[in-house]
């Protein structure tokens, strides 16, 4: 089975996830924001400290349920003086998760720039009871 995968999350916010609570996280990495951009609630994602360059078979990292998901655009205007000013525009997306278990990748489907990173799993038999 093919899942969206988000790469390059700090270890820190894995093991916190590793405890089972639903967390919310938010990404403003551009490669995960258009990751989950393909991704509704109640899905599956698998999650990964590494980078998608060095993604490949046998990495590992967690899946988890996605609970909620918001994805939104964010404005910004600084001015230097009164002649000049810059604007800058931030796309980031919030997520609630919660643990599922942990897997390894059997192979990456997709890893391009500027589309969805896919892949799939080993499959797991043990998962997190709720």
């Amino acid at each position: 089975m093919s899942y969206a995968a988000l790469t390059g999350i700090s270890p820190a916010i894995i093991a916190e996830l590793k405890h089972g609570k639903p967390r919310t996280v938010e990404l403003t990495s551009a490669n995960n924001v258009i990751t989950l951009t393909g991704v509704k609630p109640g899905d599956h994602i698998f999650i990964t400290a590494l980078d998608m360059e060095d993604l490949s078979p046998g990495d590992p990292g967690i899946l988890v349920e996605v609970l909620s998901l918001a994805i939104s655009m964010k404005r910004s205007i600084e001015f230097t003086n009164p002649m000049f000013f810059e604007e800058r525009e931030r796309m980031a997306a919030r997520m609630q998760v919660r643990y599922c278990g942990t897997s390894l990748v059997k192979q990456v489907e997709t890893r391009r720039m500027a589309s969805p990173i896919t892949i799939e799993l080993v499959k797991t038999g043990c998962y997190h009871a709720r």
